[in-house]
């Protein structure tokens, strides 16, 4: 009676139909934006300095979000991204390789929480620098000098000044465009995050009165935004495309005017350690690249660049 039992169940269970399980759907690959905004920020974007904040911040918003803001992370594919890189390499080669680089960490990340399995940017290689620094010779000076001075009298006077102070003080773009007024001193700029930390920058007289004319009121920012004087300038600076036309240096980057500062103050005499110092290079070996301009040894070397500059201008 047992076997007999058995065996009809047996054959009960062969004639059962098998009920299958619905496996559950995946959930939805999410939007470019979403992780950016989301947990990426949170992993890396809030660990950034201040001032690496702003450049990254300015790459999202003005260049990563309107081209991949809406797009699943999934569907950003490899054309998209090299015809967006190269349309951005046509105009600012270095800002594209940033704006890459950047891509290309938040894509890992995308990666790494199991959102994609490759990145889109895997196999595009960033544009090539040129190795030789440029920098801008006493002639190029004096036409750049009058090129600005036009401008300024046609109503661009803070542009105008902000290209100014950077020739004549070596500083970074963003140094100059978030300087605050309680990081001005009398002879000197005390800049509190710059790219290798807080630091000091000598001021020349030149550079002093380019300060001395800027209004105090209103604002915490030297160079405040027309917009909102609470906010700093934004980092376009579009004048500087015109007046380097006019001056026939289409070929110089703004930040050339950083390696003119150092250059003509290597070959003025200024030793390379004060050099160094005076651009806030992390080491000495990142200011070797002036060193076969000059070797003299000189006193008061901020101040004697600054003039050195301005009779070029044909300042007083």
């Amino acid at each position: 009676m047992a076997v007999a039992e058995a065996r009809r169940a047996c054959h009960e269970r062969r004639a059962r139909p098998e009920v299958l399980e619905t496996p559950e759907p995946a959930p939805p690959v999410p939007l470019f934006r979403e992780r950016v905004e989301g947990v990426w920020k949170e992993a890396h974007f809030d660990r950034y300095k201040p001032s690496t904040r702003k450049g990254v911040r300015t790459r999202i918003q003005d260049r990563l979000l309107p081209a991949f803001g809406n797009e699943p992370l999934d569907r950003i594919a490899p054309a998209e991204v090299r015809k967006w890189f190269h349309a951005w390499s046509r105009t600012a080669p270095g800002g594209a390789n940033k704006g890459l680089e950047l891509l290309r960490q938040i894509m890992n990340f995308a990666i790494a929480r199991g959102y994609i399995e490759n990145n889109p940017t895997r196999d595009i290689r960033p544009n090539r620098r040129p190795k030789l620094t440029r920098f801008l010779s006493r002639e190029e000076i004096a036409r750049l000098h009058r090129a600005l001075d036009a401008e300024a009298g046609k109503g661009r006077r803070q542009q105008a000044d902000i290209i100014g102070l950077l020739l004549l003080t070596g500083c970074r773009r963003g140094e100059i465009l978030g300087l605050r007024w309680s990081e001005v001193r009398d002879d000197m700029l005390a800049l509190a995050d710059s790219k290798t930390g807080p630091r000091r920058v000598p001021l020349n007289a030149q550079a002093r009165r380019i300060l001395d004319r800027q209004s105090r009121a209103g604002s915490p920012f030297v160079f405040p935004s027309p917009r909102d004087p609470s906010r700093p300038r934004g980092g376009m600076l579009s004048l500087w495309y015109r007046v380097r036309r006019e001056a026939g240096i289409e070929d110089v980057r703004l930040h050339d005017l950083r390696h003119t500062h150092a250059s003509h103050a290597v070959m003025n005499g200024v030793p390379i350690p004060v050099v160094s110092r005076m651009l806030g290079h992390s080491n000495v070996r990142m200011t070797l690249r002036y060193a076969d301009l000059g070797d003299q040894e000189i006193e008061e070397a901020a101040e004697k660049v600054g003039q050195a500059i301005a009779a070029m201008m044909g300042l007083p």
